[in-house]
């Protein structure tokens, strides 16, 4: 498992330039069938439209690309979006963007530009997020210690998942994989040595990104 960056969730926006209409639909698919699906079933639901070009993005390493121009002139369409998509550092990730043609021609340049544009806004729609490989950590403890902890982990900026109550306390913490051992380790010298681990489940966790921030090494 290793991070990576992806839409936050499916979803539409549409763009207006010069009388024709810009749809772009973007959603998560990890496959290739995934991928082609998705493209069907938008070429399907504006099959009246004058052209469906797509792009998409699959693996980690960038394993699977595919674009198309759909009858647009070569390289004003599925290359445009394609080209957010991998400026943008995402995985596992198909766009759509469909064009009802307003009756004025945008020229080659335009038409890039239209592309991008439609890509790019639905994504700033969308949203971002990283999909961080987390481990789990039970941390047990009495309960005199549960402040202690709480701040702590508050201060490491360490997720709390669940806290059970029983004759302890058992705080249940998501760790970035790779930090798991340093981290547990420096819990454990901050407790003293007077807590119980139990190591979870490895799982995807996705966290708010920004363009500000740093994307995650592939």
């Amino acid at each position: 498992m290793q991070p990576y960056l992806t839409v936050k969730t499916a979803g539409s926006f549409e763009i207006d330039i010069k009388k024709s209409r810009f749809i772009c639909n973007i959603a998560r698919t990890e496959t290739q069938e995934e991928a082609e699906d998705f493209i069907a079933h938008i070429k399907q639901k504006h099959a009246s439209a004058n052209h469906n070009c797509y792009a998409y993005v699959l693996g980690m390493k960038n394993e699977v690309v595919k674009q198309n121009d759909n009858g647009e002139p070569s390289g004003t369409a599925g290359k445009p979006i394609l080209n957010v998509l991998q400026q943008l550092e995402l995985r596992n990730v198909t766009a759509v963007v469909t064009r009802y043609f307003g009756g004025i021609k945008l020229g080659a340049g335009g038409l890039i530009r239209a592309y991008s544009n439609s890509t790019s806004q639905t994504i700033e729609q969308l949203g971002i997020v990283a999909r961080q490989p987390q481990t789990e950590a039970a941390i047990t403890i009495a309960y005199p210690l549960q402040g202690k902890l709480t701040n702590f982990l508050e201060k490491q900026q360490l997720s709390i998942i669940d806290t059970q109550f029983t004759d302890q306390v058992t705080i249940t913490i998501a760790i970035n994989t790779a930090d798991y051992a340093a981290k547990t380790a420096a819990i454990n010298d901050f407790l003293n040595a007077q807590a119980t681990f139990t190591k979870g489940q490895e799982k995807y966790h996705e966290l708010p990104w920004s363009t500000k921030d740093q994307p995650p090494r592939y």
